[in-house]
């Protein structure tokens, strides 16, 4: 776990907004819902939900994935993002007992 790279992807409003979407996705996206979660949400759902181009979202999502803090799924020409909750737990843990 790389722990500069963690918080610089956290030192970011949008992309802790995007963390917290990714959190609760049934409740943020729920234009997903008939598709299912199981993969995580569609770059194109998130992109929308932040108002933001589709290359700064894409970049948002390549800083948190670098980041270990979301996981990515290719499915045919679609990508699906979800957070690496063992990121969560082990960043918890760092910040609990040295920090």
């Amino acid at each position: 776990m790389d722990q500069v790279e963690i918080f610089k992807a956290l030192s970011n409003k949008t992309r802790l907004q995007i963390l917290n979407w990714l959190k609760d996705p049934e409740l943020h996206f729920p234009e997903q819902k008939e598709n299912g979660f199981e993969n995580g949400v569609c770059v194109g759902q998130i992109h929308q939900k932040a108002g933001l181009t589709q290359s700064t979202v894409s970049e948002y999502l390549t800083s948190l994935q670098r980041a270990g803090l979301v996981t990515s799924t290719r499915a045919g020409q679609w990508t699906y993002y979800k957070r690496n909750e063992e990121t969560f737990a082990a960043l918890s843990q760092l910040i609990q007992s040295e920090i």
